[in-house]
């Protein structure tokens, strides 16, 4: 049985501090975003507004939120201070949805929004608004008088977006139902213009996907066609390969440019990979795989696997370092395949089934050596390793793929999906 996750109401978030794992507080919650979405879904929630030291205003995104509970919101220490700016298809919970006035559905009664509910959506990382607490009768001075219930976001009308509205809003939503090579795929369709106008009116998570997806002519033409501080934003949320192969087309002045506005930390691993040829092993690799120590079990390397924004091709196995466990690691020790995971008990070391006979690859391995490699050993990952013998990062199936098709696979419609167009 699923377990159940708790509700929050926004109202008891209001003013309560964020805090990093460490127990440093970041700053406090001002305010709640969220994207309203077609076909009767209840509105998505992408993050919170955070008031920090300095008194600027910042945008934490529900992905870097690990707890909400016990008046208290605690992150994975990692936070952008840039200033939060809102976006069109973009809601403030507190400032916009509070004392709205609604409908009841069933009754077409007119009501007033008190306090919204938000809730984890089960095993995964969404946040979705669920409820509203209401109040029948007219606002104003009497605004206590008047009967009070909780309702389901179905059963009120006065916030949804109607499925036929124009603009970036409804196109939006509408492709929240794709996956990211499918909105990838619809965006390549439509005019610069439009493009322009949808990139700009998506998050920066969802951008970062899409982004991945495109071919290199649509990633320039966006990329800059951003701020460049939104532009850091974003590819400093994409695969670090993704984010070097995209940085490489750009004139060098605009690369060190936004290397500059990016987070350290992901500015050095996107620069490490730019140092490598393109057709390499190193210029394909990610520096992201699953990096396990010595001592972790094999129920550790499970519950990184599951993580759910991981790909197939890096889930399927973790590579065994000594310390440090961020590459480049410590000494590299070997490999453990997902089904090797699957038929051990939770307890047992990595250490103790790590596979050391395949001999990993050097990050100037060419292209051709590195598909013979996979195919040869019916691999979906391959470790790069340096001469010390540190783990540099993996290449997966899917980058070889990338560069093995015709140039513009991409442009191809080869699924034969209903085109998403959304006008001129």
């Amino acid at each position: 049985m699923a377990a159940v996750t708790p509700r929050v109401f926004v109202s008891h978030l209001a003013g309560v501090s964020v805090f990093d794992p460490n127990g440093d507080q970041v700053g406090r919650v001002r305010d709640l975003v969220a994207m309203l979405r077609v076909g009767g879904k209840p509105p998505r929630l992408l993050g919170m507004v955070v008031e920090v030291v300095s008194r600027r205003r910042i945008f934490l995104p529900m992905t870097r939120v690990t707890g909400v509970e016990s008046g208290q919101v605690i992150t994975t220490g990692v936070v952008n201070m840039r200033r939060f700016e809102q976006r069109p298809t973009e809601r403030l919970v507190l400032g916009e949805f509070l004392d709205r006035r609604v409908r009841l559905k069933e009754t077409d009664e007119e009501v007033t929004v008190l306090d919204v509910a938000i809730q984890q959506l089960p095993a995964r990382r969404d946040w979705e608004i669920d409820k509203f607490f209401v109040r029948k009768g007219r606002g104003g001075a009497l605004r206590r008088k008047g009967e009070t219930l909780t309702v389901e976001w179905s059963a009120i009308s006065g916030f949804s977006l109607e499925e036929h509205g124009q603009g970036a809003e409804s196109l939006v939503a509408t492709f929240e139902r794709l996956r990211p090579t499918d909105v990838a795929n619809a965006l390549h369709h439509l005019t610069p213009k439009r493009r322009a106008e949808v990139a700009a009116a998506l998050d920066d998570e969802r951008l970062a996907d899409v982004l991945e997806e495109l071919p290199g002519d649509d990633q320039v033409e966006i990329l800059g066609k951003l701020a460049e501080d939104r532009a850091a934003d974003v590819l400093e949320a994409m695969d670090p390969d993704d984010a070097a192969d995209l940085l490489s087309e750009l004139p060098e002045a605009d690369k060190e440019r936004l290397l500059a506005l990016m987070r350290p930390d992901d500015a050095a691993d996107v620069r490490r990979l730019l140092a490598y040829e393109e057709r390499t092993a190193g210029g394909l690799m990610t520096t992201e795989p699953i990096i396990l120590r010595p001592d972790a079990t094999v129920a550790d390397a499970l519950a990184r696997v599951r993580q759910q924004d991981l790909s197939p091709a890096l889930a399927a196995q973790v590579y065994v370092c000594r310390s440090p466990d961020e590459t480049p690691t410590g000494k590299y020790l070997g490999t453990v395949h997902f089904q090797r995971l699957l038929r051990d008990p939770p307890f047992t070391l990595v250490s103790s089934i790590v596979d050391s006979d395949l001999v990993p690859l050097a990050p100037d391995t060419p292209l051709p050596a590195v598909t013979s490699y996979l195919a040869a050993y019916n691999m979906v990952s391959v470790p790069v390793v340096d001469e010390s013998g540190s783990l540099l990062g993996a290449v997966t199936v899917d980058d070889v793929l990338d560069h093995l098709l015709p140039d513009d696979w991409r442009e191809t419609d080869f699924l034969g999906e209903e085109e998403i167009t959304g006008g001129r």
